[in-house]
């Protein structure tokens, strides 16, 4: 048997435009969710960041809300956890990944509801490093994907690998990023895409793939590839329950509940399942522990060589990837102080102001945008910018109504000014580059 499970991730920045997002959702969101109520024995499992849900909330856009929730409900769909306003993990401190994993659940519970219940975690751009294991585990969940290029063994086919962080577990997958990558850049069919899983099993009995890219890659970024790749593919395996002989019929629905509509039971030689990601854990067996790679899911060999696993957002080349960590860690430090510090109606209420405003600004586009690899965008750059600006004028004014000393207010100042210079630095690189 060949077990399938594909990803599909879904996310927009909270600086999103409103007429980007119409785009998105008239051309990839609502076409998806389609597909899957049009094809009842097809499975996915999905991620969508918790500032999308609210992005979607706050344009009116429920429907797209409402049928991922309804497609989970009828066990179509498995939801996976993440960072709330998509932040690159390794990138920034613990406490702050904890956060942004929290409100993640907290977010997409309130607005999707008691169906948002996920057992595994997808790290925003699958950018893994081992400090991102004992947040993940501590918040309860089962299983982390990480990009293949992550991996440091033979290529687990039919055994699935564990990281962990003080003797505590979690099991690891990794994506086929060859797969994946023909499929978002238009280069599989449906019939190649299937013929190329069974070349995979090989002589083994039973093996499990995995797919992953972005939701938006269906429609938006390919026109009407949802339907001609990923309904394509769904349908060549779709099998009623009638079409199958009367002897293994009581067996099919009783597996039906795990999304395994295949002919499973003929035992035909390269027959492929489509299963969810959490669902790979009672099928195949535990194997090793393992230390992946630390790198994402836009890292190559090349730059894991370099020392460089993270270079759309942290190029140790990119003058101004430099800039923006810098005034960043300014931003987060000034504002633990201000909510440590705040200790009057004024300070805490801008404080909560600055906490706010922080974990949005910690999304990961901005610094996409400046990777010049090949993306460049002198507005989006500017706009995360501004983000950081507005936390750190609100956690500075929480520090100076505060009741704490002159030193400490003093410090804090400079650190502004600091800021300041730093944000001058990169808007003259925008104007020059």
């Amino acid at each position: 048997m060949i077990y399938w499970a594909p990803l599909l991730h879904f996310y927009q920045p909270p600086t999103q435009l409103h007429r980007v997002l119409d785009k998105i959702c008239d051309e990839s969101y609502r076409p998806l969710v389609k597909v899957f109520q049009d094809i009842p024995s097809a499975k996915v499992t999905v991620n969508i960041n918790g500032i999308l849900t609210e992005l979607l909330r706050d344009h009116g856009k429920w429907d797209i809300i409402k049928g991922l929730a309804k497609l989970a409900e009828s066990g179509q769909l498995e939801f996976t956890d993440s960072g709330a306003y998509h932040p690159i993990l390794p990138l920034i401190p613990r406490d702050e990944m904890k956060r942004q994993i929290v409100r993640n659940r907290q977010r997409n519970s309130l607005l999707i509801g008691e169906c948002f219940a996920p057992k595994g975690f997808f790290p925003p751009e699958m950018c893994y490093s081992q400090e991102i294991v004992a947040p993940i585990i501590e918040t309860g969940h089962q299983w982390l994907i990480i990009s293949g290029i992550a991996c440091p063994v033979d290529w687990p086919l039919d055994v699935i690998h564990e990281v962990s962080s003080d003797d505590k577990k979690l099991a690891v997958f990794f994506r086929d990023d060859i797969l994946s990558n023909l499929i978002s850049f238009h280069g599989i069919d449906a019939q190649s895409f299937l013929d190329k899983l069974r070349q995979l099993r090989g002589e083994r009995e039973n093996i499990y793939v995995i797919t992953a890219m972005d939701g938006e890659t269906f429609g938006h970024h390919i026109k009407h590839w949802e339907k001609i790749f990923l309904a394509g593919v769904y349908k060549a395996l779709e099998t009623p329950t009638s079409a199958l002989p009367d002897i293994h019929q009581t067996q099919l629905l009783a597996n039906s509940h795990r999304g395994i509509f295949t002919l499973r039971e003929r035992e035909e030689p390269g027959e492929i399942a489509i299963v969810t990601i959490s669902e790979l854990l009672d099928i195949f067996p535990r194997g090793s522990s393992i230390e992946p790679k630390p790198s994402s899911w836009s890292t190559t060999i090349q730059d894991i060589e370099a020392g460089n696993p993270y270079p759309l957002w942290a190029d140790p080349h990119n003058r101004i990837h430099q800039l923006q960590w810098e005034h960043m860690n300014i931003c987060i430090d000034m504002v633990k102080k201000a909510i440590e510090w705040a200790d009057n109606e004024t300070s805490k209420y801008y404080a909560d102001i600055a906490r706010g405003l922080m974990d949005r600004a910690l999304h990961s586009d901005q610094f996409w945008w400046a990777s010049g690899r090949p993306m460049w965008d002198i507005n989006l750059i500017n706009r995360g910018l501004m983000q950081q600006t507005e936390s750190l004028l609100n956690a500075y004014k929480a520090i100076k109504t505060s009741g704490v000393g002159d030193e400490e207010k003093q410090e804090h100042y400079y650190r502004e000014i600091a800021a300041r210079d730093l944000r001058a630095k990169i808007r003259d690189r925008l104007f020059r580059d």
